[in-house]
């Protein structure tokens, strides 16, 4: 099964350039990040104790989800057949999945949903360890970044145009933690594998990255 997997940290522009990727390749896709958020978000809604891991893991095993295209290209989250993109992408949603995501029981019950997602033509899986844990084999892995700074003005950018208030210095303080907690946790710690291509973000607009992208997967799995 083709797999080309791209991890790195929050801001660096995983999110975009996996769906464009995707779309391009005419390949599945898999938003890893979106599955540890709608699980924070399901069980807030079952009534389950933000603290109650087996709770939060039982949620993680049963949840219902599909995910979609809407017509202006951005991504469309279901759960249970509901609506829940906006839900899922507030600050508050971001910081629970990087708590829950540091829990073994939780990220054991997504790992074999997570690699259901690897059918043909091929899946673009896109997170903070699907090279390193969850798709070990992927025969294309790259590991996209760019500096705290400049995640954290995209950040911003992207809750200005939401109409979202939000403070940059704020930002700057959320994601350095954020970072902290991916690289550091026991259980599959954010980092670039070995055999991983690192891409720096920082300087180039997102049509550059996304070309690099496509041109590394056409030349790795061929144009067919």
């Amino acid at each position: 099964m083709k797999v080309l997997a791209i991890d790195g940290p929050s801001g660096s522009g995983k999110g975009t350039v996996c769906r464009q990727v995707a779309a391009a390749l005419g390949w599945h896709l898999l938003d890893s990040g979106a599955l540890y958020r709608l699980v924070a978000h399901g069980a807030a809604l079952a009534g389950v104790a933000s603290a109650d891991v087996a709770g939060h893991a039982a949620v993680a095993r049963a949840m219902n989800v599909r995910f979609a295209a809407r017509a202006d290209g951005e991504e469309s989250i279901l759960l249970s057949g509901l609506e829940v993109s906006g839900a899922i992408r507030t600050e508050a949603a971001g910081a629970a999945a990087s708590r829950i995501a540091a829990w073994p029981e939780v990220r054991a019950a997504l790992v074999e949903r997570q690699r259901a997602f690897a059918e043909p033509p091929g899946l673009v899986a896109d997170g903070r360890d699907m090279g390193s844990v969850i798709f070990p084999e992927a025969q294309l892995k790259i590991f996209l970044t760019a500096s705290p700074e400049e995640r954290a003005r995209r950040r911003y950018k992207q809750l200005i145009g939401k109409g979202i208030n939000a403070n940059l210095a704020g930002l700057s303080l959320e994601i350095a933690e954020r970072d902290r907690r991916d690289a550091t946790r026991e259980v599959a710690p954010l980092v670039a594998t070995p055999d991983a291509i690192t891409l720096d973000s920082t300087q180039l607009p997102l049509a550059s990255v996304v070309d690099q992208v496509l041109s590394l997967a056409r030349e790795r799995f061929g144009r067919g």
